[in-house]
């Protein structure tokens, strides 16, 4: 009797111990879906914007260029457009970010029209490969490389971008124009073999080519693969860097100076090209990309480029469209300037975005300082430096 007595007590004592559990760890929930729930509204009340997590350092080698803004007016309405970039500090594009939250100033006055949207435009591109050498084993090499990271960029282009490719040893040759179709860029690259014995005047061919797509309209840029090492040019690197600066393209370098010396070290240690000065090569390839607006890459190898072309092609294609009304005087010949700001649509302070774990994004704003209406309405285009920005 007294053990079935022990056994009866023991086991209602494990009964309830269980219910307790069972109810602590219910209300631990509770109280966690509770947190959950304020923290939520926390973040609905101070209006964060949560953007997607993403790499914690840049994909391009050195500073970025000046990110360029188009501003277009319309005199007969009075509507200006302004294209423009957001990014992080490692130069990637935030997304996500809502109409109520940008606010947009003209002279100093708030316009209460604007519109925003997102805009993943056509462009321009065009590409310009080394191709020829004063040795065997890096021609050899040189070829292998070029031929791999162009094929892998006409993978990345839509139907309505526009290409046209040049080679460069002694001179420049056009391997196919802006007017010819997708279809046979494939067959423009198969005709290539290992580039001839030749000068690299990569200097020469560099102004040559900016001037070739100078007059092009729309988003443009020029593609460069390339070591950077010229031995013959008539212009010098200030020629070309004056030529980068005053052409308005946009540089993309895939830096080939390492992939290739890679190679042929495999190959040999002695041999003549390691007296070519790849450092001062590299360096001029990274200020020719940083004086255009555009970025330089250096990848160890040419096999996947996907990521280096998607950064690539996000930072040349995409934008934040802002259109509004102006209500500035109509005088055309004045000078008008545009403020853009990210704004907490409910308190009216700096807006907080974030990421998917909850870390503070700080973010960059690039837009315009001034535009002249009448020059904005003929050109469409004007550049400039970042005005904004949070730190």
């Amino acid at each position: 009797m007294r053990t079935t007595s022990l056994t009866k007590n023991l086991f209602a004592y494990f009964a309830a111990a269980a219910i307790m559990t069972s109810f602590a760890l219910a209300q631990g929930v509770v109280v966690k879906a509770v947190k959950d729930m304020h923290s939520s509204a926390d973040s609905a009340t101070h209006g964060q914007i949560r953007v997607p997590n993403r790499p914690t350092a840049s994909l391009f080698q050195g500073e970025q260029g000046k990110q360029k803004t188009e501003i277009y007016f319309e005199p007969a309405t009075q509507v200006v457009t302004v294209k423009m970039l957001v990014q992080d500090p490692n130069g990637y594009f935030i997304p996500n970010i809502r109409r109520e939250n940008f606010a947009v100033y003209e002279n100093g006055v708030r316009q209460q029209n604007a519109t925003v949207e997102v805009e993943h435009a056509p462009v321009t591109i065009g590409l310009l490969l080394e191709y020829g050498g004063r040795f065997q084993a890096l021609n050899k090499a040189l070829g292998e490389e070029v031929s791999r990271a162009a094929r892998q960029f006409l993978d990345e282009i839509g139907r309505e971008d526009k290409v046209a490719m040049w080679k460069y040893g002694d001179n420049v040759a056009e391997i196919s124009s802006f007017s010819q179709g997708h279809e046979t860029l494939q067959g423009a690259l198969d005709d290539l073999r290992t580039p001839p014995f030749s000068e690299v005047n990569f200097y020469d061919a560099l102004v040559s080519t900016l001037t070739r797509m100078q007059t092009l309209t729309g988003r443009k840029a020029l593609l460069l693969l390339s070591s950077g090492i010229d031995t013959f040019s008539k212009a010098n690197y200030q020629d070309a860097l004056r030529a980068v600066r005053q052409s308005g393209v946009p540089i993309y370098v895939i830096n080939l100076g390492p992939v290739v010396q890679d190679q042929v070290s495999l190959l040999s240690s002695t041999g003549p090209y390691v007296r070519l000065d790849w450092k001062r090569a590299e360096s001029e390839l990274r200020e020719i990309s940083k004086a255009s607006g555009g970025r330089m890459y250096s990848p160890r190898s040419t096999f996947d480029l996907s990521g280096i072309y998607d950064d690539l092609m996000e930072n040349l294609r995409v934008r934040y469209v802002v259109t509004y009304k102006s209500t500035s005087n109509r005088d055309l010949n004045i000078a008008r300037t545009v403020r853009v700001e990210l704004v907490d649509s409910k308190t009216g302070g700096p807006l907080e975005i974030v990421d998917a774990n909850g870390k503070l994004v700080r973010w960059k704003i690039f837009v315009e300082d001034s535009y002249i209406p009448r020059g904005a309405s003929i050109a469409g285009l004007n550049t400039s430096d970042s005005k904004a920005k949070q730190e």
